[in-house]
C-alpha cells in the first residue's frame, strides 16, 4: 500500500507539471501596457503558391504566424473577406459535389484563424454551400449589416452549433505582467452581391455606427478597451466609416486587391495584396492608463524564401493532387510558364463586366484562332466566364489560365445573320455591370453607337461566322441566343484535336504562339 501511495503522489506531481498555468502576478507587477500582434489577410482565393511557386501560399503564412506566436502569445490572425470564391479548385467536382471553398475552410481551420468577415464573393457559392462552409469552420464569422433571409424571416446566419454570425467579435488577452485587454472587432460587408438568401441592411455605415454604440452600452461585465474594424468594403467606404466613427483607431480591410496603408482622420486603414502575395503584420501597443494605441504595420511579402508549415502544407498538397489530376486531363504541364505580359492582364470582375479588357481581348482572339479552319469573323465571351477577379502579372502559367476560366467548356463556331449579331452585341452592351456583358474580338463600336466588324458596318443581310463560348449558345446569359433562333444558320462543334475543344486550351495554345 505504501508503494501504491508513493506512486500516486509521483504521478500527481508529474501531471500537475503538465498543466498550463498563468504566472502569478501582483497588482504592482502590472505596468498597464500590453503589446499584441494582428496578422491580416484579405481576398485570398488560392491555398497554394502561384506563378510556379513564386508568391503566396497559405502554408507559408502559417509558418510566419506560428513563428510570431512563439514570441508573443497574444497573436491573432484575421481574414478581411473573400476567401470561399472564386478559386479554380472550388469549381471542380469531388466526391459528387463541387468543392466550393471546402479546401479553404480546411486550411484555415488548421492555421488557427481568430476571426473572419464576409466578403461579397462568399455569397457566390449559394445558400446551401455557404451553410456547409459555416458549419465546417472552427473560427468565428462577423458582419453587422448582412443577415440570412430564409422562409420569409430575416435573421443572423448561424452555424449548426448555434453560434450566430454577429456584428462584433470579442478578443481577450493578458500579458506576462498581468495586463489584461478587451478588444472588440466591428465588421461590415460591401452590399454588392444581391442574392435571394442575403439581406443587406439599409445603410451599412449606419449599421456599423449602431453596432459601435451598442458595444459601449453593454453592462459592466464587458466593456472593450478598444474597438477595431474588420471590414470588406471599397476604400472610399472605409474612409467614410472612419469619418462617421472617428473613435475607431484602426481598420483592417479587404476588397481592393492591392496593398495600401493610409490614414483618414485619426483612423489607420490597411489592406494587403490579394492571394497572400503579401500579408500585414500589425504590432499594436496599448497603454491602459493614457488610452493611447500605437500601431506599427509591416507589409510582409510571401514568397519562395519563406518555409511552409508542415501540417498546412500536407493539406494543401492533398488538395493540389486532386486539382492536378483534373488539369492534366487538358494540359500536360500546369506550371509551365506560357506568357509574360508587358502590362498586367486585367481579370477583375468590375472591369470584365463593364469594359473591354486586355484579358478579354486575349481570350476572344484565342477563340477566333482555335479551329483548324480559322475563317472566323469575330469572337465573343461573356465577362462572367472570367472568374479570377485579379490582375495577372509576371510569369503566366497554364494553371493561371485555368484560374481565369475555371469552368472551361467548348468554343463553338456559329454562323448567324447580321440582324441577330447586332441583337447579341446590343444585349451584351446593355448588361454592363453583370456577367452577361460581352468581351469581344474584331468588333468595334462606331461613334453613333452602331456595330462594326473588322471596322466595317455589320450588315443585317450578311451571314457572319463568330466563335462563341458554348455557355453563351445555351441561352443562359442571352436568353434568345440558342441554336433554335431563326438567325442561327449553322453551328459547328469542335473535334478533340482542335484547341476549341476546351476554351482554356485555346488560350494556352494562343499565348504560347506569341513567344
Amino acid at each position: 500500500m505504501k508503494q501504491l501511495h508513493l506512486l500516486f503522489i509521483v504521478l500527481s506531481v508529474l501531471l500537475s507539471g503538465c498543466k498550463t498555468q498563468k504566472p502569478v502576478t501582483s497588482p504592482s507587477d502590472d505596468d498597464g501596457i500590453i503589446t499584441f500582434k494582428f496578422i491580416q489577410l484579405n481576398d485570398v482565393y488560392e491555398i497554394a503558391p502561384l506563378s510556379g511557386g513564386k508568391y503566396g501560399g497559405m502554408a507559408r503564412v502559417a509558418h510566419i504566424k506560428d513563428s510570431i506566436k512563439t514570441e508573443n502569445p497574444n497573436t491573432f490572425m484575421f481574414m478581411a473577406g473573400d476567401f470561399l470564391n472564386p478559386s479554380l479548385l472550388g469549381t471542380i467536382k469531388y466526391e459528387g459535389e463541387r468543392i466550393q471553398g471546402k479546401q479553404m475552410i480546411e486550411v484555415m481551420n488548421a492555421m488557427g484563424f481568430s476571426a473572419v468577415t464576409f466578403g461579397n464573393h462568399e455569397f457566390d457559392i449559394g445558400e446551401e454551400a455557404l451553410q456547409k462552409r459555416l458549419d465546417e469552420s472552427n473560427f468565428p464569422w462577423s458582419t453587422a449589416n448582412v443577415k440570412h433571409r430564409s422562409n420569409g424571416e430575416i435573421k443572423h446566419f448561424t452555424k449548426e452549433n448555434g453560434h450566430p454570425v454577429s456584428g462584433s467579435i470579442r478578443l481577450s488577452m493578458r500579458d506576462d505582467d498581468g495586463t489584461e485587454l478587451e478588444v472588440s472587432l466591428l465588421s461590415v460587408t460591401i452590399d454588392s452581391n444581391p442574392q435571394d438568401f442575403v439581406y443587406y441592411g439599409a445603410n451599412l455605415i449606419q449599421e456599423a455606427e449602431f453596432m459601435y454604440n451598442s458595444l459601449h452600452l453593454r453592462d459592466e461585465k464587458y466593456h472593450p478597451d478598444i474597438v477595431i474594424g474588420l471590414t470588406h468594403l471599397r476604400v472610399e467606404q472605409d474612409r467614410e466609416l472612419a469619418r462617421q466613427i472617428p473613435e475607431l483607431p484602426f481598420i483592417m480591410g479587404g476588397h481592393e486587391h492591392n496593398n495600401m496603408l493610409l490614414k483618414e482622420g485619426n483612423t489607420i486603414i490597411a489592406k494587403a495584396d490579394a492571394n497572400a502575395k503579401t500579408i500585414y503584420i500589425h504590432t499594436l501597443t496599448y497603454n491602459k492608463s493614457t488610452k493611447e494605441l500605437n500601431i506599427d504595420s509591416h507589409l510582409q511579402p510571401i514568397d519562395e524564401r519563406i518555409a511552409s508549415q508542415p501540417q498546412v502544407k500536407a493539406i494543401v498538397d492533398r488538395w493540389n493532387t486532386i486539382l492536378d489530376a483534373k488539369i492534366k486531363e487538358v494540359v500536360d504541364n500546369p506550371n509551365e510558364v506560357i506568357y509574360q505580359p508587358e502590362t498586367p492582364l486585367d481579370g477583375t470582375d468590375s472591369a470584365n463586366r463593364g469594359i473591354q479588357t486586355n484579358l478579354g481581348e486575349i481570350i476572344t482572339h484565342a477563340m477566333a484562332l482555335s479551329f483548324n479552319d480559322k475563317d472566323i469573323d469575330g469572337a465573343l465571351v461573356n465577362g462572367g466566364s472570367i472568374r479570377i477577379d485579379d490582375m495577372l502579372a509576371g510569369d503566366v502559367t497554364s494553371l493561371d489560365i485555368f484560374r481565369v476560366l475555371p469552368f472551361g467548356g467548348n468554343v463553338v463556331k456559329v454562323t448567324m445573320k447580321g440582324s441577330l449579331l447586332i441583337q447579341v452585341l446590343d444585349y451584351g452592351k446593355s448588361k454592363g455591370g453583370t456577367g452577361a456583358y460581352l468581351q469581344r474580338y474584331n468588333f468595334q463600336e462606331s461613334e453613333n453607337g452602331s456595330w462594326l466588324i473588322d471596322h466595317k458596318p455589320v450588315d443585317i443581310n450578311t451571314n457572319y461566322t463568330v466563335a462563341l463560348s458554348d455557355f453563351l449558345l445555351k441561352g443562359f446569359d442571352i436568353p434568345f441566343l440558342t441554336p433554335k433562333n431563326d438567325g442561327v444558320v449553322d453551328v459547328y462543334e469542335p473535334n478533340q484535336k482542335e484547341p476549341a475543344s476546351d476554351i482554356r486550351k485555346a488560350v494556352i495554345v494562343y499565348l504560347k504562339s506569341l513567344n
